[in-house]
């Protein structure tokens, strides 16, 4: 797919968030310009320090599009005149188009991203009534938890402190983690540069029955991930969930 050309600039998407330069997603696009022959075009990283210079960001000439991640995946609703209803409902933004700097339009296609991604392993799990822990409970937990209820599989949020309908790390015990086989961390802990951090897990129960899902994707095998394959689980990290939601993007890019 080629991103119509109307002028000489060069057309313009990027990544919005906070504290990025681990991210993989201007290196993605820069070799799929490359692969495809597509030229006039680059992707730059946008790293904010407060949401509102996004209003900025939407303003400069000939951008088409962004994705947004950590931390900005809620607070930029405030700046779009459209979203759709899946992103609405999920209240979670990490795609958006512009058009002609008067509509600026949010999607989530990270729900597709991880639902594809997710599913490939489901062949591992024979039995019914699968029960997951999310940790994490921000915006990207939230798309997680709308997949896994459309797949039929039940969750539970984990969070850092005690919350009423969410377990905290403290508890987490044996009978917990043998009833909830599937183990998802949406949380950036662990993410480079901080790769000896990872989520406070009791791992000494973990056994080959479990599925851990981590959506960091730098370093390729996060210390979370790390634990867990020591014990037999089954481990994937986010890089494939990165790639098909970013393809999604484009597509959203260039759709008319």
């Amino acid at each position: 797919m080629m991103v119509k050309k109307t002028t000489n600039k060069k057309i313009l998407f990027g990544l919005i968030g906070k504290n990025i330069g681990y991210s993989f997603s201007r290196n993605f696009f820069l070799e799929k310009f490359k692969k495809e022959s597509i030229s006039n075009v680059d992707y730059k990283i946008f790293d904010i320090e407060k949401i509102d210079k996004v209003s900025s960001i939407f303003r400069i000439p000939y951008l088409i599009g962004c994705n947004v991640t950590i931390p900005y995946k809620t607070s930029i609703i405030n700046f779009l005149t459209e979203i759709t209803a899946e992103a609405k409902e999920i209240g979670s933004v990490n795609v958006v188009k512009i058009i002609r700097q008067k509509k600026i339009i949010g999607y989530n296609t990270d729900i597709i991203g991880f639902k594809l991604s997710f599913k490939k392993n489901m062949k591992f799990f024979h039995e019914k009534n699968l029960n997951a822990l999310i940790l994490g409970t921000g915006s990207v937990s939230k798309t997680i938890s709308f997949v896994l209820k459309n797949l039929g599989i039940s969750y539970q949020f984990v969070s850092r402190r005690k919350r009423k309908y969410f377990l905290s790390y403290d508890d987490l015990n044996k009978d917990i983690l043998e009833t909830h086989k599937i183990i998802i961390n949406c949380t950036p802990v662990g993410t480079y540069p901080n790769i000896n951090s990872c989520p406070l897990v009791p791992y000494q129960f973990i056994s080959k029955k479990h599925y851990f899902y981590d959506l960091v994707y730098n370093p390729n095998k996060s210390l979370f991930l790390k634990k867990a394959e020591k014990k037999g689980a089954f481990i994937k990290n986010g890089l494939e969930m990165l790639h098909i939601q970013a393809n999604e993007s484009w597509k959203i890019w260039n759709s008319p």
